[in-house]
């Protein structure tokens, strides 16, 4: 509300060869308001990520009653997961282009409009491929918002955007944190969750307003028009490892509920506070690596992070029964791979030139795991059994080091032109 308000008061346009300009009644001088700017733009892509948040946060604590409602079983109701990341996969790579060709701002807006009402829809869906139509629609909605926010702060930032970036996926975090918690709350309050649905597609509306009426930054190319086909095998090596770590962060956060519920390690109350808590220790490590960034390169903290997500997996396959291991597992994994996914976007954006079609194609690698891999999950959870999920978020991170110390190695080799992470 802070920056509707502001957005309102402090339209900013700075004439050329001035050095102040006029902001309501007031005269600010020309740099101030370039900050205020700033300010305000970058708060706008922070509160879009809480509504990012939302949507993934609240599908893992409803899929039983999503199940219940439709008259399916885990199998059929983990496609779900299957066409919204498809959604989200052809949302990516339309959004790549769209972002390098037009305003920025009102994309967002709309994907915001779009993410309210779908919102409101899918609580009451009973046939399951109607839900999984809403879901695709949701999931194309999600790629506008993801690829914008983090094309438009790289662009908004430059080369110091590496805080900001932690910034921004930390409020995602907070997101993912608030919806299970409200589930939770509801699910005590009225037995149901249709409400939890409803109270966060109100909370989206008057965001996309202020989208609207936002100036949106200047579009900025590639300064090298060959930068992608030079870059290919690191963007390469880094899509294929947004594909593995996105899928495992969303697989995670989407059955772990299930998972504790399966094994008697908590109710169903207590799975969603569990969820939350994944989120909950997810968005407390993105607030504290905003400032781990400015002291730690991006390679380090990668090492760091994935080191920390084998260390968990391996602990819940240790002792898979033990309430005090699952939960305190779940709070590690959360703050472990926290800022995977801004501090390789830092890592890129220090090793080539940050497009939309850039970004659009790691949103893709992502997308593709966060499709492929809980649906997998669905489909060997009940006849593997529940430990089948640490098992393949084992395997996820292993081969997830392997590939990235390939990138480290390739643009230890190969890049010249600028500070590597």
């Amino acid at each position: 509300m802070i920056a509707i308000f502001l957005s309102r008061d402090y339209d900013i346009v700075i004439p050329e060869g001035r050095g102040y300009v006029m902001t309501g009644t007031q005269e600010l001088h020309g740099t101030q308001v370039a900050k205020r700017d700033k300010i305000i733009k970058t708060m706008s892509y922070y509160l879009s990520f809480i509504a990012l948040g939302f949507v993934i946060g609240v599908i893992g604590p409803t899929l039983p009653g999503l199940a219940e409602n439709t008259g399916t079983r885990f199998k059929q109701i983990s496609y779900l997961f299957t066409t919204h990341s498809f959604g989200y996969l052809a949302g990516s790579l339309l959004c790549g282009h769209l972002f390098d060709r037009v305003k920025g701002h009102p994309l967002i807006g709309a994907a915001l409009v779009i993410m309210t009402v779908v919102m409101l829809l899918v609580p009451v869906m009973s046939v399951l491929w109607v839900l999984v139509g809403i879901l695709f629609v949701i999931g194309m909605a999600e790629a506008a918002i993801d690829v914008g926010g983090n094309t438009l702060l790289v662009w908004l930032h430059g080369e110091k955007v590496g805080p900001f970036m932690n910034g921004l996926h930390f409020f995602f975090g907070l997101g993912a944190l608030i919806a299970p918690m409200v589930v939770a709350k509801v699910m005590v309050a009225s037995g149901g969750f249709t409400r939890a649905y409803w109270i966060l597609a109100g909370a989206m509306f008057p965001l996309s307003i202020l989208f609207f009426r936002l100036r949106s930054p200047k579009i900025r190319l590639s300064q090298n028009e060959h930068a992608i086909g030079e870059d290919r095998v690191l963007v390469v090596f880094l899509s294929l490892f947004f594909f593995l770590h996105v899928g495992a962060e969303i697989s995670y956060g989407s059955w772990i509920y299930s998972f504790a519920v399966s094994l008697n390690i908590a109710g169903k109350a207590g799975a969603a506070y569990l969820t939350s808590a994944y989120w909950g220790a997810l968005t407390l490590g993105r607030m504290f690596s905003v400032l781990i960034a400015i002291r730690l390169k991006p390679k380090t903290m990668i090492i760091i992070d994935l080191a920390g997500c084998i260390t968990t997996a391996a602990f819940l396959l240790l002792w898979p029964h033990s309430r005090y291991v699952v939960w305190g597992g779940t709070a590690l994994m959360g703050l472990s791979i926290a800022s995977l996914f801004p501090t390789t976007i830092n890592y890129a954006e220090r090793n080539m030139d940050i497009t939309g079609r850039v970004t659009s194609w790691f949103l893709v690698g992502g997308g593709v795991g966060g499709m492929f891999f809980p649906w997998f999950v669905g489909q060997r959870f009940e006849s593997s059994g529940p430990i089948f999920m640490p098992i393949l978020i084992a395997i996820i991170f292993i081969t997830g080091l392997s590939l990235m110390a390939g990138a480290f190695y390739y643009t230890s080799r190969h890049k010249k032109s600028k500070i590597y992470g």
